[in-house]
């Protein structure tokens, strides 16, 4: 014979069944909350390498790319690095320019290149007479910069009219093949 369970014991139970399924939700929340906060600190984490990375890497190419262009023929004299700015609602920011009185060489670090980053580099150099009014009369010549680079991403660069700089152990060096010819933008 089973045992008869009474309304008021009926009550009660679906009472405590609420408040346990209210303390489980609470709880959810707060896990919740806890998973939000520690991908936001991962993120902000990320970020911060990714900087630095960047910025060491910027360093390497940096430190020689006066060498390199003039080896090129491009007697650039200083660089500048990361120049920002907003034209028309858009935001831009260059890593590196090198320049000397009538010519400037923009340059798109990355740590790791690959043919999409190329692609929107390409797009920013059609709009750079725009952006920087005071070297519109300049001859423009782009380059990118890389540690490490997917397979075809240095190909495409070069295909592209791009100068293609490699950083390496304390500098950079030029990989364009020996008959290299930049594009004018």
């Amino acid at each position: 014979m089973k045992p008869q369970v009474t309304i008021q014991e009926l009550q009660q139970l679906i009472k405590e069944l609420v408040l346990s399924q209210k303390e489980t939700e609470k709880l959810f929340k707060e896990t919740d909350r806890k998973f939000r906060e520690t991908d936001r600190k991962i993120n902000k984490t990320i970020h911060l390498f990714e900087s630095q990375w960047g910025k060491f890497v910027e360093s390497l190419v940096n430190g020689n790319l006066i060498y390199i262009l003039r080896s090129k023929g491009i007697d650039v004299h200083d660089t500048t690095q990361r120049r920002k700015g907003e034209h028309n609602g858009r935001q831009f920011e260059f890593d590196i320019i090198a320049k000397n009185g009538s010519e400037i060489v923009i340059v798109e670090v990355k740590s790791t290149l690959n043919v999409q980053a190329v692609k929107d580099f390409l797009d920013e150099l059609s709009l750079v007479r725009g952006w920087l009014e005071e070297y519109k009369d300049f001859k423009l010549y782009g380059a990118v910069a890389f540690l490490t680079a997917d397979e075809e991403s240095p190909l495409f660069s070069e295909r592209q009219g791009l100068f293609v700089i490699k950083a390496t152990g304390d500098s950079a060096i030029l990989v364009n093949k020996d008959d290299f010819r930049p594009k004018e933008w």
